[in-house]
């Protein structure tokens, strides 16, 4: 697989957040803040390149039966490896993301991707799935969180821009009215994109069977 799939696959095409709805517990209790979703994002992001490697490189080792046990092993010491990190040098982003940040050992898009994908392919391509898949969940989340931060606080990565707010977006209710409008979005731009490739696909088809038409 092409680096230039795999990262349009975790950006854009397969993006965790907007097209599989994965890992939406930090998604919407996080949000509030464009920080919190840097945060959590590079925090996945470690995670789930250094589990891709490991597990990759182990594919061949790790027995059927015990795979998830193995993975979700692995998964945690990661884990426990950033909120250490976390915890000695950035306490305050520590302590934003609360328990959502030992609960990355269930995040679902780090699971998923091992079975889905590490554990299929070799090591390069596994990294840079980790890499590209994290970078798409923290894009999702720090766009979201920039979003409800300015509407619910009238700032953005703490900086204040006015006082007005709405005081909506920085409730439960704001974080899934505001996740529902980002993935209607994304939908809207995906289907879009995909019926633009389609119409170019059919054109170039079309050029071609009216040159060999032109030959013969």
């Amino acid at each position: 697989m092409r680096a230039k799939d795999i990262a349009l696959d975790g950006l854009f095409r397969q993006n965790p957040t907007l097209k599989l709805v994965l890992g939406t517990c930090p998604t919407l209790a996080l949000t509030t803040l464009a920080m919190n979703g840097i945060g959590m994002g590079l925090a996945v992001t470690f995670v789930l390149t250094c589990s891709n490697v490991i597990i990759s490189l182990l594919r061949n080792v790790i027995p059927q039966k015990v795979r998830i046990p193995a993975y979700i092993l692995i998964i945690a010491t990661f884990v426990t490896i950033i909120r250490m990190l976390l915890n000695k040098f950035l306490p305050d982003i520590s302590a934003s993301l609360g328990t959502y940040l030992p609960l990355i050992v269930v995040n679902c898009i780090i699971l998923g991707r091992a079975e889905a994908f590490a554990s299929k392919n070799p090591v390069g391509a596994a990294c840079l799935d980790g890499i590209f898949m994290g970078l798409g969940f923290m894009a999702a989340l720090t766009l979201m969180g920039a979003f409800r931060e300015i509407l619910g606080s009238g700032s953005v990565f703490g900086v204040k821009l006015w006082d007005f707010s709405i005081g909506f977006f920085t409730q439960p209710a704001g974080a899934l009215f505001t996740y529902a409008m980002f993935i209607a979005v994304y939908s809207m731009i995906y289907s879009a994109v995909v019926a633009r490739k389609k119409k170019s696909a059919d054109t170039s088809e079309d050029r071609s069977e009216k040159g060999v038409t032109a030959d013969v």
